[in-house]
This record gives structure tokens, C-alpha cells and sequence, in this order.
């Protein structure tokens, strides 16, 4: 079966499921007053002040049409927004300097705030793809955003590069957690270009659950990082830095091997003294090392053949092949798409933000990350129904179905 759109292998989607209401069920008013609250934004509407919880989709509504000036985005969606009580028709229009204006009073935190109370992974038992026998596939990387090139952000977010040598635009920084399955975002820092992806995922390994298999690249490792994941009873499959040190401790039947991460503080006599512990049955405190399980393969068509080497957690084979882990681990290849969906298809190719102030872009950031990971709870959902991988629906034509079917103006009076 080629892609599709929602409606594919059966399952029709309603219209209210489609339109703004693809935000307003996966995004909640409720969740936006409470992070509002949580926040201290003023939660009433006076002088015409546009009240945070309608700015707040505002704000979400400005992605879903990246294309076109605020003031048109606004009249496009109103009269939807007021079909799921988050807009009065009584109203008056916003401006783009209102909007502008109601932006700036939202301020950095709502939208923030708003993704940690929604955000989870929405892939369910029957979802294909989601899954290893128990574990529920997620992966970690980072991606980088171009903002206007104001003062402000080139203060706070920094260039790629170097003085002689920089990028066009300042840079945001931005790494997530995507649930493989769903292609969802689920947990993300934002900060700035000169930040590194390792820094921002140590605030994110803590948090993960212990029904996950958590994959991660060579560069998110360290033994600090992978002892903050593991010590969460989650699985891990990450592949090695090069430069890894991995002693044959144990040949399984498979073909695979038992090693140690032990830490790098732990240095000749005392790093020797450790390893022969483990080789004697000794268990490690995970503050020293790690019995991981070593993995590898060819991948014979990158470059002549590329060798692959992934430390597990998984260490028993009974418990998943290393097919089955090498097979999982490509799976973290979702979280490039699911960077690609917000970065080119969602955003639009090559583009920069709208924000001009360092506040207003981690509020548009996060915006973009409430409506992807709307846009795909819904593709999750259609998907699961039709007993189809959501990879086979298309979300750039779930994306453009839910453009042309969210918009309606408000009836405002003259």
C-alpha cells in the first residue's frame, strides 16, 4: 500500500478531528489555562486584549500557516476557533501589531509549559512499528532552526561558525525526544546554537520511562549520560563512539559480547581491578560501570562498508535478538523524519522564523512542537485504526487536509 492520507484503509477521520480541532483535542483549553496559571499570565481579557489562551493558539495557528502575514492567519482561523469556544465572534479582529503585542504578554514559558502537560507518547499496543516485544521505541537527537537575524537573537542564541566564517542567520538549538512509532515529540530543550546537543540531552535522560528502548547516536554518548538513562530501568541501544574502549568480557552464543562502560575516572589499577570483578560475576555500582552488550555489524553500503558498534543494555539474547536490536536501532532514522516534518515540511524548506526577540522564539519553537505533535496524534490514530504503520500516511497531505479545512472567519460585526 502507497501512502495515504487520514482517510486511508478505511478509517475516516471526523471533520472536528481534522480541522483546528486536530489542536484543540491534542492541545486542551484547559491544559493552556492551567499552564497560564502556572506561568502567572493574566488570564482575563481586557481593553481588547487578546486573553492568553486564544493568543496561545494564535501562536499555534502561525505554524500550521507559515506562509502568510498574522493579521491574515488570524482572520483564517477565527471563525473555527470559535466553533471549539476559544474565540468570541463578538470580538474585534487582531492586528498583526495586536497579535505582536498579545505574543509579547504570553511570553516564553505558556507554550512550554503547555507541551510538558500534553506532550506523550500517543502510539497504543496495536500501533505497528512501535514497539520491541515490551519496549516502547524512542529515540534522542537534536536539530537547529534559523531565526531573523536581529541583535537580540544574534545575542542570545548565537551563529554557526566563526567571525570569519558564519551562517547567515543565528541558529537555535533544539534537542527532543520522538516515540519512533507515532514520529511524535515528546520531550525537547531549546537553547542556544553554541550549546551542545550532549549538554541539552543530560536534562531529558532522567525523565524517560522504564518501558522505553531509548536510542541514541555515537555523539550523545558519555558515561555520565548513559548512567543517567540506564539508572531510569530503561532499556538502552546506543551506538559507540569509535574511540570506546570495550573489553571482551563474555562471548554470548550469538556471536555478541558482554562488556563494561566503567567510568573514565577510574584510571589503570583501579580500572583493571573493577573489570575483573565483572569478569568474576561481581555486579557493578552503576556509579563505577555497566555490563552492557556489545553488537556489531557491516553496513556494506555506506562507503565501501561501514561498521556499526552498539552497546545494550538488553544483555541477555534470549531477551531480543541482535537482529532485532540492530533492526530497532535503525528505527532511530524516525527521528530524523519526524525533525524533517517540523524543519521542511511544516516550517517550509529553507525558511527562517518570525521572531524577532529571543522570547518569541522559544514560544514559536515550542508552538511548532505542540502543532506536529497534534498533527501526528491524529496520523497515529488513523494509522492504528487501519491497522497500518503511520509511516504509510503522509504527513505533508494530512498537513495541507487540515490547513484547508481549519480555516473560517470569524462573523465580526462592522
Amino acid at each position: 500500500m502507497g501512502q495515504g492520507s487520514v482517510g486511508s484503509g478505511g478509517f475516516v477521520a471526523r471533520p472536528d478531528q481534522v480541522s483546528l480541532g486536530v489542536l484543540v483535542a491534542a492541545v486542551p483549553r484547559f491544559k493552556v489555562d492551567e499552564a497560564a496559571a502556572v506561568c502567572g499570565v493574566a488570564e482575563q481579557r481586557r481593553g481588547g486584549k487578546l486573553p492568553p489562551h486564544v493568543t496561545a493558539y494564535l501562536a499555534m495557528a502561525l505554524c500550521l500557516f507559515s506562509d502568510d502575514a498574522a493579521e491574515e492567519v488570524a482572520q483564517k482561523v477565527t471563525g473555527s476557533l470559535s466553533q471549539f469556544g476559544v474565540w468570541d465572534a463578538a470580538w474585534a479582529p487582531p492586528t498583526s501589531s495586536g497579535i505582536t503585542q498579545a505574543r509579547k504578554r504570553l511570553g516564553r514559558d505558556v507554550l512550554r509549559e503547555t507541551f510538558y502537560r500534553v506532550a506523550e507518547p500517543v502510539a497504543t499496543g496495536e500501533t505497528r512499528g512501535a514497539w520491541l516485544r515490551g519496549w516502547r521505541l524512542m529515540a534522542i537527537d537534536g536539530f537547529d532552526l534559523d531565526l531573523p537575524d536581529s541583535a537580540e537573537n544574534a545575542a542570545e542564541f548565537g551563529y554557526a561558525g566563526n567571525d570569519q566564517s558564519r551562517s547567515a542567520f543565528p541558529k537555535a538549538r533544539v534537542v527532543a525526544v520522538v516515540e519512533c512509532g507515532s514520529h511524535a515529540f515528546i520531550d525537547a530543550e531549546v537553547g542556544p546554537w553554541n550549546r551542545s546537543e550532549k549538554t541539552m540531552a543530560a536534562t531529558l535522560l532522567s525523565s524517560i520511562s522504564n518501558d522505553w528502548l531509548l536510542l541514541a547516536d555515537r555523539g550523545f554518548y558519555s558515561f555520565a549520560a548513559f548512567s543517567a538513562a540506564a539508572q531510569t530501568g530503561a532499556a538502552l541501544c546506543w551506538r559507540a563512539p569509535t574511540q570506546l574502549s570495550l573489553p571482551v568480557l563474555k562471548v554470548l552464543s550469538d556471536g555478541t559480547y558482554l562488556s563494561a562502560l566503567v567510568d573514565p575516572r577510574l584510571r589503570g589499577h583501579q580500572r583493571e581491578e573493577l573489570l575483573q570483578e565483572v569478569r568474576r560475576g561481581t555486579k557493578p555500582d552503576p556509579a563505577a560501570a555497566h555490563v552492557v552488550r556489545v553488537i556489531e555489524y557491516d553496513v556494506p553500503d555506506r562507503d565501501g562498508g561501514e561498521l556499526v558498534c552498539l552497546i545494550t543494555t538488553v544483555t541477555e539474547p534470549e531477551s531480543a535478538t541482535a537482529a532485532e536490536l540492530a533492526s530497532a536501532y535503525h528505527q532511530r532514522w524516525e527521528e530524523e523524519a519526524a525533525n524533517g516534518q517540523l524543519k521542511t515540511v511544516l516550517r517550509g524548506p529553507g525558511k527562517v522564523l518570525r521572531s524577532k526577540i529571543p522570547d518569541l522564539v522559544h514560544q514559536e519553537i515550542w508552538a511548532y512542537l505542540l502543532v506536529h505533535y497534534a498533527i501526528n496524534s491524529l496520523i497515529c490514530q488513523a494509522a492504528t485504526g487501519a491497522d497500518i504503520d503511520p509511516d504509510r500516511i503522509s504527513f505533508l497531505r494530512t498537513l495541507n487536509i487540515v490547513r484547508r479545512t481549519a480555516t473560517g472567519t470569524a462573523a465580526f460585526p462592522p
